[in-house]
């Protein structure tokens, strides 16, 4: 659901009894539920068009309705920042985004990111694909570093956007995962949704799942860990991560997904270097798709982070046998 303009819920049976703000901050993206008692308290959101308190206890078939307001700055400004791109044509720009940068602008980063240094770079780029993500046709989480393609035309948008539609753009990840996969490749096929209490997380438990595909291939084995290809076939939000931990395999730092269980079958050696980890070790590695006007397949590689190359380089020295 839209994180502005005009929303509408009805309760469901088993949401009998949850706060409505929580309910409200769970089903509308990018509001906070602080945020969304702050709008409940003001009349802008109401049940059975009438004024509750935050608090209040949701009933099954009561309807929400309510506006979110756009935010009280609605210009992106355009920011002198360091890009690092790959490839530049006149149809798309090709980036290695770092770890750290968010892609777009939201609630909490309202500059410092991929599209203001984007409109900086390529001023023309403002009108296509909207406002606050002008250019954009996919996106990586803020600690996921590697390949992302930008449109710098509404032809070329809408080209990429359509081979993404259609998952004929391959996207090829590395990752660090937690323990060591028992065979060479395999296929998860797990649907994805909204976690069901906590609004910033998905779950392969969601009330409203949606098809998810992830096939691995183990690169590199080490002691506790693995080095995995993930080919992400569908691309929901925090794919790679979500099926990763499902498969008990989580990603190595990631903050949300790998508990801390993970770390119980590591040895006191391994455990003093990946506690030094600061960040989930995912990257967009490869990336394959058809150029919008010259229509022939383009590939593109982005080299491994500095931090997820030494963590590596660390662990192969780990595994080697002693002696």
């Amino acid at each position: 659901m839209p994180s502005t303009g005009v929303f509408h819920i009805v309760v469901e049976p088993v949401d009998a009894g949850t706060r409505l703000d929580l309910m409200v901050a769970s089903r509308v993206s990018d509001l906070t539920r602080s945020q969304a008692a702050a709008l409940i308290q003001h009349g802008q959101i109401r049940v059975n068009d009438l004024f509750k308190k935050p608090g209040y206890r949701l009933q099954a078939t009561d309807e929400i309705t309510g506006r979110i307001p756009p935010p009280a700055d609605t210009v992106v400004k355009p920011e002198p920042l360091a890009l690092d791109i790959l490839h530049e044509d006149n149809d798309v720009i090709v980036l290695n985004k770092p770890a750290g940068v968010v892609v777009h602008p939201s609630p909490g980063h309202a500059s410092g990111t991929l599209v203001n240094a984007l409109l900086y770079h390529c001023p023309t780029i403002g009108p296509i694909g909207g406002e606050f993500r002008p250019g954009i046709v996919h996106r990586l989480d803020k600690d996921t570093s590697g390949l992302l393609i930008v449109a710098k035309n509404a032809a070329a948008h809408a080209h990429l956007a359509a081979q993404f539609a259609a998952r004929s753009i391959r996207k090829i990840y590395l990752a660090v995962v937690h323990g060591e996969m028992a065979d060479e490749r395999g296929v998860i096929e797990l649907p994805i949704g909204r976690h069901p209490v906590d609004r910033k997380r998905m779950s392969i438990s969601s009330r409203k799942p949606r098809l998810a595909e992830t096939r691995w291939e183990v690169r590199e084995r080490f002691k506790g860990l693995t080095l995995v290809e993930l080919n992400l076939k569908t691309g929901r939000t925090h794919q790679a991560r979500v099926h990763c931990a499902a498969i008990n395999h989580a990603i190595l730092g990631d903050p949300v997904y790998a508990g801390r269980k993970v770390y119980r079958s590591q040895t006191a050696t391994t455990l003093v270097l990946i506690r030094q980890v600061k960040r989930q070790m995912l990257h967009a590695w490869r990336l394959t798709y058809t150029h919008p006007s010259r229509l022939v397949p383009v590939v593109f590689e982005a080299p491994l982070p500095q931090d997820m190359d030494q963590l590596i380089v660390h662990l192969r020295r780990l595994s080697m046998p002693s002696g």
